[in-house]
């Protein structure tokens, strides 16, 4: 059986939109509802009174205190935004993206479509964990669209790509690493990058590692790809610490230790 995509809401403001959104996903066949950081926490009883009988979704809702920690587990996840970012990922419309999810879905992967929250959106940081953006093509004279209209496009979307679906196709790749090996991966690929001296001036330091993030998140890298990198970044940070040391014994003074 085909998992659908986890739908993940980024510092949701009102309870009356998670509900709403909680209200389509049952809907169009969406069952697991993830929050992260909700403005008023959670529960929130007014979310159940828009839901229209959507229980089973508000009450299976999983809270999170980031977007690293709601994707951890995911294996694609796409974030849905109408602003033009500084990232370089592929964009699709709903109808694109949700044939790319069940696509991946149909391999047995874990996916998941981050929105972000009424007022402020998705930041950029955020934005750079998914493997790409979604955008509806609105009309550009009232670019304003309600969290739960935003969520029923894109279930819907989804929602058509399982009628008359083809068989799964079959694919030889390994699947995707998971979200919490690729952020290990950063973090650790960062913290030598930081040692090295890499990140300057340092104020330039936040763009860097998201350009950075991108590049890589891009590769959908698997999870022996990702054992093999961090491998890679370990052997030049010892390499580097031999360098030093060969270099202080041809000088002739002593090493630390």
């Amino acid at each position: 059986m085909i998992e659908p995509p986890v739908v993940i809401l980024d510092r949701s403001q009102l309870a009356e939109n998670i509900g709403a959104a909680a209200r389509v996903m049952a809907n169009f066949g969406l069952e697991r509802l993830r929050l992260v950081a909700p403005l008023k926490g959670w529960p929130q009883e007014r979310a159940w009174a828009t839901a229209s009988g959507a229980d089973w979704i508000l009450e299976g809702v999983e809270v999170f205190d980031t977007v690293a920690e709601a994707v951890a587990d995911l294996n694609v996840v796409f974030a849905t935004t109408a602003r033009p970012r500084e990232t370089r990922q592929p964009v699709r419309t709903p109808r694109e993206a949700a044939k790319v999810l069940f696509e991946e879905a149909s391999r047995g992967l874990k996916t998941g479509l981050l929105f972000g929250g009424e007022r402020t959106g998705l930041e950029t940081p955020d934005v750079a964990l998914c493997q790409g953006i979604v955008t509806i093509p609105i009309d550009r004279r009232h670019h304003s669209l309600n969290l739960a209209q935003a969520v029923s496009i894109n279930a819907y979307e989804w929602r058509t790509t399982l009628q008359d679906a083809p068989p799964p196709a079959f694919r030889d790749a390994d699947p995707p690493a998971r979200g919490e090996l690729i952020i290990g991966m950063f973090e650790h690929l960062e913290k030598e990058l930081d040692e090295a001296g890499f990140f300057f001036p340092p104020e330039k330091r936040p763009s860097m590692v998201r350009n950075l993030r991108v590049m890589l998140g891009r590769s959908q890298m698997s999870e022996q790809e990702v054992a093999t990198f961090r491998g890679v970044i370990h052997a030049l940070s010892k390499g580097r610490g031999q360098r030093l040391q060969k270099l202080l014994e041809k000088r002739g003074e002593p090493s630390e230790g």
